[in-house]
């Protein structure tokens, strides 16, 4: 019998072919007779180093080109860090499966001397790329200098020094699989950054009629990330929002009962509003959903309509 081929989809990025890696050698072995490719995919985020995510707008920045290599049957699957994709996706694809989340927690590297986040100086320059982070820690720190940095893992990490910056904020997971642990200075409460929709799960998409190729991945769905994922989703749905915004969303799963906190801010993190809610498994994408209706009865339909340059979220519609 001919030995089957699966081809992955991935970006290029050293994380991203990390996680592919990983899907690829799982997958062998689940399977020992499967050969299982390759193909890397560079998308318009990869493209635009030089301009910060939030001035390049549109969502899909590190999906769409993969989702399109898909629809011309290049790849069989793709895999994607969650945080990065979009809450519609082509027709004839769809999100297959959510793994087990590793660490969602954002994580701090300081500078020589700085032994702590709490002991950062008056104007300290703390280097990010999302607008989540900066929101988040503004509320808190207002006279924090808040520095763009764009690239890899290790290029985010290098402009400490190059950039003369005090500290630059990352995400746990992906420290932690690339093997940098040990360079983290310290980890930052879910209380002090909300993490990002998604973040540190992955997700692997395939054509919805491709009956052979979804069985053979059905075993990467993790139940309880995949109810919190969702629910996380469905607020961001709700809110029209991508991974560009400051919106931030992370749910929890113990027995049947799911916790989910959300968070709308404005870019300098004047107006921060955040809510927890809890409630059954069964109803995690309803509840994601009621989180972002009560946020904009709490007030977020303004902050979203600033930062979108919109009215989208009008007054009526808040009250719906």
């Amino acid at each position: 019998m001919a030995t089957r081929t699966l081809r992955i989809g991935t970006r290029a990025s050293q994380l991203a072919l990390w996680q592919a890696n990983w899907v690829k050698s799982e997958l062998e072995k689940r399977y020992p007779d499967l050969e299982v490719t390759l193909t890397k995919i560079k998308t318009q985020g990869d493209k635009i180093l030089d301009v910060p995510l939030a001035m390049v707008g549109g969502k899909g920045l590190f999906v769409k080109e993969i989702q399109e290599a898909m629809l011309r049957n290049e790849i069989d699957i793709a895999v994607h860090s969650m945080k990065d994709v979009p809450t519609f996706f082509p027709e004839g694809t769809a999100l297959r499966c959510i793994t087990e989340r590793e660490d969602c927690r954002d994580i701090v590297i300081l500078r020589p001397g700085i032994r702590s986040w709490m002991e950062l100086p008056q104007g300290a320059r703390i280097g990010t790329s999302a607008l989540r982070r900066k929101a988040q820690l503004l509320h808190l720190r207002p006279d924090l200098q808040m520095i763009d940095i764009r690239g890899n893992v290790q290029t985010r990490i290098n402009k400490l020094t190059e950039e003369n910056l005090d500290a630059v904020i990352l995400a746990a997971a992906g420290m932690k699989r690339l093997g940098f642990e040990n360079m983290i200075s310290e980890y930052l409460t879910t209380e002090i950054s909300l993490p990002a929709i998604g973040q540190g799960a992955l997700g692997l998409e395939s054509r919805i009629a491709d009956d052979e190729t979804n069985a053979l991945i059905d075993f990467f769905n993790h139940p309880e990330t995949d109810w919190a994922v969702r629910a996380e989703r469905a607020f961001l749905k709700q809110l029209e929002g991508g991974c560009q915004v400051p919106i931030a969303c992370y749910g929890t799963v113990s027995g049947d009962q799911l916790t989910l906190t959300g968070l709308v801010a404005d870019c300098e993190g004047v107006h921060c509003l955040k809510k927890t809610v809890t409630s059954h498994v069964d109803k995690c994408e309803r509840t994601g959903a009621s989180l972002a209706d009560d946020l904009l009865i709490m007030g977020a339909g303004p902050i979203l309509n600033e930062v979108y340059g919109t009215e989208t979220f009008n007054p009526g519609k808040e009250e719906v």
